[in-house]
């Protein structure tokens, strides 16, 4: 029976939604970020695991999910609505590690697939009738024909189905993991598996049913206005009509007095866990879910309020998503302008020094008013690579030191990678080393093309014009007399020429090694991925969605 009238354009329109929900990334430790990767899980899930399957496929069986807290009787309900055992109860907690899905044989083949909860593996479970003899599952099933909990592999998210000729067709129940489980594995997929559903039963007991957990999604429920069932289980008679009440007056409270409400009694079989609690105990639980399942306007009237209300939640949880991604970005901005601002300041400040020839100093200094006659060309350069190299280490050493500074007051910044980088294998020091040698290769190289150009009879050794020239472009007004010798060597014209194409050279050089420790300093954040895109495309496909319902 077709429940709800859905169009293409909506499905296409909730499919790019979706893909964009996918797409959001909130890496940078923000105050927001793990509420908004929270929201953006929760609602891939409702996404992925029921709205698009129901809306796809609205004849689909109602799909009642039993959620609540440890201990809470879920297993032994859920059994006793089935008529005997299909989900594990007992004594130690937590005991449903495995979701436990459970239908009449007929509508075993809409969950065979992955249109419902793609991401969990399907274990079968042979049908046992009542004498206790199996009926092999049907050929071609995924899982394998697997009883209990065989089949399953350590790490892997599964989902055992049962088939019960007991339960009506048309109603499938769902036994979740606890939602209080100590396992965090287990909490997210309860959390999953009640997203999942059509209609959401939440069980508590007498003695948890104020419990913090339990109410965190009873209210959840009621922001998605959800069809919402609660089951007040194992509550003691001499306790029934007290408990009953202060717990709908939590109930009316907390908005939400119109819930069903179904109250099951503290009996022998459910002491332990291990037995079936009397058909009187659930009738009225399961009449109330048979007649959902099964009449028409209830049936209607639970699948339309379950999808409306969690499309009418995408009106307030989308703005925050592209609100959180905003901030991303903002965050991420600061921490590239901070960056972008720090190494801009030293490289100013490097022009300015090489300008003021800061580069001819120190040792490169005495060995260039040694040269020629205690000092060879090659240890004249050999000492203005290194004064270079160390100038330039000096400068991306300060800009580090600032983007750090600037960085420790930004929150994003403790992002793994950003302020605590991990060495790499080569240092700034060798980095700077290497480009500062091929500059000087390179310069040597042009004092060999105008050796070649003027001939070798003319211009001396092509070493001493390049430390000549190298002193120059270095030494600022204290070698000018560089200029004025390397003028005499090869003449005013090359000189100029020599001086131009080093002169662009260094530019260069110096240019792209800030330019590379730099891009190296934000690497770990560009790797991050963080742009301004997702916050736009969260609007654009929500406006789209709006304007197709």
């Amino acid at each position: 029976m077709v429940t709800l009238d859905v169009r293409p354009q909506l499905l296409d329109a909730l499919s790019a939604l979706r893909d964009r929900v996918a797409a959001a990334r909130f890496p940078l430790p923000l105050a927001g970020a793990p509420r908004a990767r929270a929201n953006r899980d929760e609602l891939l899930a409702q996404l992925d695991d029921y709205l698009v399957p129901r809306l796809r496929a609205p004849e689909a069986p109602l799909l009642a999910v039993i959620g609540g807290s440890t201990g809470s009787g879920k297993s032994t309900l859920v059994n006793s609505i089935v008529g005997r055992r299909v989900s594990e109860a007992g004594v130690l907690r937590p005991t449903t590690r495995t979701p436990v899905l459970v239908c009449h044989p007929e509508d075993q083949h809409w969950f065979s697939g992955m249109r419902v909860l793609p991401d969990l593996t399907r274990v079968w479970t042979p049908q046992q009738d009542p004498k206790g003899d199996d009926h092999a599952r049907p050929p071609g099933r995924a899982g394998g024909n697997v009883p209990g909990r065989a089949g399953e592999k350590a790490g892997e998210r599964v989902m055992r189905i049962e088939t019960a000729d007991t339960l009506p067709p048309g109603l499938v129940l769902l036994d979740a993991p606890d939602i209080d489980s100590l396992v965090a594995e287990n909490r997210i997929l309860a959390a999953e598996l009640i997203c999942a559903a059509d209609i959401w039963v939440m069980v508590t007991t007498a003695a948890r049913y104020a419990d913090a957990v339990p109410w965190h999604l009873l209210r959840t429920a009621k922001e998605l206005d959800a069809t919402l069932v609660t089951v007040l289980d194992r509550v003691p008679h001499q306790v029934v009509a007290e408990v009953s009440r202060q717990y709908g007056a939590l109930l009316a409270k907390a908005g939400l007095g119109d819930v069903p409400r179904f109250t099951v009694p503290e009996l022998p079989e459910s002491a332990w866990g291990g037995g079936l609690l009397p058909s009187s105990a659930v009738a009225p639980l399961r009449t109330w879910l048979v007649h959902a399942a099964q009449d028409p306007g209830a049936r209607r009237e639970a699948l339309a309020r379950t999808a409306r209300g969690v499309l009418d939640s995408l009106r307030s949880r989308m703005p925050e998503l592209a609100g959180a991604a905003a901030a991303q970005y903002a965050a991420a901005l600061r921490l590239t302008s901070a960056a972008d601002a720090a190494y801009d300041s030293e490289h100013t400040r490097v022009r300015a020094r090489l300008q003021a020839g800061a580069v001819l100093a120190g040792d490169a200094l005495k060995r260039w008013h040694s040269f020629p006659l205690d000092c060879t060309a090659g240890e004249l350069l050999d000492a203005l690579v290194e004064s270079l190299g160390e100038m330039l280490l000096c400068a991306v050493s300060a800009a580090d030191a600032r983007v750090d500074e600037s960085w420790r007051r930004e929150p994003a910044a403790a992002a793994p990678g950003l302020l605590n980088r991990t060495p790499g294998p080569e240092t700034a020091e060798h980095r700077i080393g290497m480009a500062v040698r091929r500059w000087r290769r390179v310069l040597e190289e042009y004092a060999e093309d105008e050796a070649d150009r003027l001939g070798r009879s003319v211009v001396p050794d092509p070493e001493v014009v390049a430390a000549l020239l190298a002193t120059a472009l270095l030494g600022g007004r204290r070698a000018r007399a560089a200029g004025e010798i390397l003028a005499e060597r090869i003449g005013a014209h090359s000189a100029l020429r020599l001086r131009d194409r080093g002169g662009k050279l260094l530019t260069e050089y110096v240019d792209k090694v800030l330019r590379t420790e730099r891009e190296r300093r934000l690497a770990p954040l560009d790797a991050l991925d963080v742009h301004p895109e997702p916050q736009a495309e969260l609007i654009a496909a929500m406006s789209v969605l709006q304007k197709e319902r």
